[in-house]
């Protein structure tokens, strides 16, 4: 490997000549994940204070061309699945158990669903995918939930779910305080919750919660019940939650004021929000340890 840091955690939005489309060794996804970045512009409706995208960067590509995107997945399905990547020196090294094409993820350095196109995008990808005979291969939609009411974005969520999609939804707080603190926006967190209830309502979907120390302070015990409770109204209400990805940071950020848990810290929580919750969750390591 050309550098010391774990591959997962090597997740550049380029690949070569690539301006959209980027394979990456997902923790997640145990396995090879390729990344569909929709916000070359740094443009987000959030602002995350753990993102490691700086957003007081010039972004080198403002806009999306969509058939520079559709050729470049074509190009990266056939890299992938005929296991030509492994002889990238950057992939050389990847175990034999996760040397698998697991999914294509619509991430980026922005949310995707605020991208005018989204859903005929989705739909585009859904055809490589039959073009390639990947029907087994998800489509993993990375979101912070903020646009799922939009008609166009739940018109995308029905491709997913007819494509072996799966929704990976955002929630990093309780309260609306930590939730203003954490991800720097101007939507309101109840918003949020309702776009979570919206798209759990009608299929199962994946919670993705990122804690982590912010001045060298842990969430609150207060913060994370008041978390569980929010997971806990949405399955009262009808909601589908079939795991809650527990996280921490693992990868250089923007703003040097927030840092990984320890493993103990990641297991705590984890540990709360099963007992809490009875729900499934999975655990992520950051650095710190």
């Amino acid at each position: 490997m050309s550098s010391s840091l774990p591959l997962h955690s090597q997740h550049q939005r380029t690949y070569h000549d690539n301006k959209f489309v980027y394979p990456v060794l997902s923790r997640r996804s145990k396995g090879i994940s390729i990344g569909i970045n929709l916000n070359p512009d740094k443009i987000c409706n959030f602002d995350c204070i753990y993102c490691q995208v700086d957003r007081r960067e010039e972004s080198e590509t403002r806009f999306v061309g969509t058939e520079q995107l559709i050729q470049e997945l074509d190009h990266m399905l056939k890299f992938v699945l005929s296991g030509e990547i492994y002889q990238d020196p950057k992939f050389s090294e990847v175990p034999a158990e996760l040397r698998r094409l697991n999914d294509i993820a619509f991430s980026g350095d922005g949310e995707p669903t605020t991208y005018r196109n989204f859903d005929q995008i989705v739909k585009d990808v859904a055809a490589l995918k039959r073009k390639h005979s990947a029907s087994d291969v998800k489509m993993v939609l990375i979101s912070n939930a903020s646009m799922f009411h939009r008609a166009s974005t739940q018109a995308a969520l029905a491709v997913f779910d007819v494509n072996q999609g799966e929704i990976w939804a955002k929630l990093d707080a309780g309260t609306e305080d930590y939730f203003k603190t954490i991800d720097r926006t101007k939507i309101r967190f109840s918003q949020v919750l309702d776009n979570l209830l919206l798209a759990a309502e009608q299929r199962p979907i994946v919670i993705q919660s990122l804690f982590m120390l912010v001045d060298q302070q842990p969430p609150s015990d207060k913060e994370i019940d008041a978390y569980c409770s929010r997971l806990n109204e949405i399955v009262a209400a009808g909601g589908q939650i079939k795991l809650v990805q527990v996280y921490t940071i693992a990868r250089r950020t923007a703003e040097e004021y927030v840092a990984s848990l320890s493993t103990a810290q990641v297991d705590e929580i984890a540990r709360k929000v099963t007992a809490q919750t009875k729900l499934p969750v999975e655990v992520y390591y950051g650095n710190a340890d």
